[in-house]
């Protein structure tokens, strides 16, 4: 079995399994709020033009800002619950829609005999508007059974385990086996889904048991893949105490036995490999550890300063820019002497040590682009009629700001673009420049030219370790992430990234090899 298809199919219970508690809690807390607030819509006609505007509004925000608005509004928190809470609110409008249509659809002539016959309004409701209205009400499950499904492969920036991871993780490393692998199986879920509802449909407008019977049997098949004994974390090999990461006397208990770590990573090939990385040295000391992979900037720095994750990996730059919202730069030892500082004072965060490496923006374009205009630096930039694409935060980021400000970069035209096709957009004349990352190989591989930044704008960008409130204080685990201090070079991470970029290695396998480099086995 491929590298890739081991890890995918290790993973695949627990995000699987994180996928279908996702849809199935989401609706089912939909189907237990729509039908009380449909009941009441139903009847009194104030309560259902507000009741429909509210849940309409909510579905015309964008799931993915949905999702990412749940993690402030709940305190930071990430992973299952804001995941959860979003999805259910996504879940209700048709529901609630159809249950109101479906009351409001009972003839009137039946309502009458049945109170003529002398039940209340409660019996009338429970044993004969309900029942008629039943294949209206799940017509509108079915709905919302086919948004929710799709919507929850979103949830992965949010720290949620979902279906979602492969295509997040696919399209950052351009695995796109791994991105159809998550499409195909996404959508077979919410077609299974449909139709197992559409047999509850059935047996509520034909009246027979035997499609209630096959829609729980099948409710029990499409369950059934979350009971197989599978580990939940990342497929790779476990490191072993003795290596070089030992920390330790080796006689006696690892340091981190019995402990639970977790671990966040931002949603780009470095990240990910980094991540690794940090597995397997806490592994090594006896730690179980926890990925929470493809977070944003502030997603993962709230999750942190929250106590939702324990240490992930950033950038001075990045924190400097869009945490601490500073615009001029500063020298590299006094930009992260100020970083750690408001970390610490701000939010209780530790900066538990620079990796040894710097993964800066720069902007770099084709041989062809630069000699047909002339570049050499960002100063030779303006009057140019060229666009620049760049990741989406970028763009929303005080660099950019600053950098055309300075500059005069007022001609170029911005594109935001997922990184992972920034550097195939710029080699093939696409795009005029692109923002790259100066860790990342394409940029050799792609023979791209980088323009010198001669009014040193940007800031540095050095890699470190971000420790929580709560975590600081586990003097075992610093003293353990104390082995990596300083150990990863540039040319180390350039070529970790290559291996995922260029070779199509996975980025678990690009973990093993720079953990190799930098703890070489006795």
């Amino acid at each position: 079995m491929s590298g890739f298809l081991a890890e995918e199919f290790a993973a695949f219970p627990a995000n699987y399994s994180g996928h279908l508690k996702l849809a199935l809690g989401a609706l089912a807390t939909g189907l237990l709020v729509s039908i009380p607030a449909g009941i009441l819509a139903a009847r009194q006609k104030y309560v259902a033009g507000p009741a429909l505007a509210t849940a309409s509004v909510i579905q015309t925000i964008p799931g993915i800002a949905l999702l990412a608005l749940m993690v402030p509004l709940m305190g930071g928190m990430i992973g299952f619950w804001p995941a959860f809470v979003a999805l259910s609110l996504y879940s209700i409008l048709p529901m609630l829609r159809n249950t109101i249509v479906g009351l409001r659809g009972v003839d009137e002539d039946v309502r009458e005999a049945a109170l003529a016959v002398g039940m209340t309004a409660r019996q009338r409701l429970r044993e004969v508007d309900l029942p008629l209205a039943a294949p209206v009400i799940v017509a509108g499950l079915r709905t919302a059974s086919a948004w929710v499904v799709g919507t929850a492969t979103l949830s992965t920036p949010v720290g949620a385990r979902s279906l979602g991871n492969y295509i997040f993780q696919g399209l950052q490393t351009r695995n796109w086996t791994a991105v159809l692998f998550g499409c195909l199986v996404s959508a077979a879920l919410a077609l299974a889904l449909d139709q197992i509802i559409a047999q509850f449909e059935k047996s509520a407008s034909e009246r027979k048991r035997s499609h209630a019977i096959a829609g729980v049997v099948g409710l029990v098949l499409i369950i059934l893949p979350t009971l197989l004994v599978f580990s939940p974390q990342r497929a790779g090999p476990a490191t072993s105490p003795s290596s070089g990461a030992e920390v330790a006397d080796s006689g006696n208990a690892l340091p981190l036995e019995g402990q639970t770590v977790t671990v966040a990573s931002k949603g780009f090939t470095e990240q990910y490999i980094l991540a690794d990385i940090l597995r397997r040295t806490l592994e090594a000391q006896g730690a179980e550890v926890r990925i929470r992979e493809g977070l944003g900037t502030t997603v993962a720095f709230d999750a942190l300063a929250a106590n939702s994750v324990d240490i992930y990996v950033d950038y001075t730059g990045t924190v400097w820019a869009s945490l601490m919202e500073r615009e001029e730069p500063a020298q590299r030892a006094d930009m992260y002497a100020q970083v750690s500082a408001w970390l610490l004072e701000e939010h209780g965060v530790l900066s538990a040590g620079k990796l040894g490496f710097e993964n800066a923006y720069a902007f770099a374009t084709s041989p062809e682009t630069a000699e047909a205009y002339d570049l050499e630096t960002i100063g030779d930039l303006p009057g140019t009629p060229l666009s620049i694409a760049s990741d989406p935060e970028f763009f929303g980021r005080p660099e950019w700001t600053r950098t055309r400000d300075t500059y005069g970069l007022e001609s170029l035209s911005p594109r935001s673009m997922d990184s992972a096709f920034m550097y195939d957009a710029v080699r093939r004349g696409e795009v005029g420049l692109i923002t790259a990352y100066t860790t990342d190989g394409r940029i050799d591989a792609f023979n791209l030219v980088l323009l010198e930044d001669t009014l040193s704008v940007l800031p540095p960008y050095d890699a470190f370790m971000l420790v929580g409130p709560d975590a600081r204080e586990n003097t075992a685990l610093l003293n353990v992430l104390g082995s990596l201090e300083g150990e990863i070079s540039t040319e180390r991470m350039r070529k970790a990234n290559s291996r995922v970029d260029l070779e199509r290695q996975s980025t678990t396998e690009a973990g093993a090899w720079l953990y190799e480099q930098i703890f070489p086995a006795d």
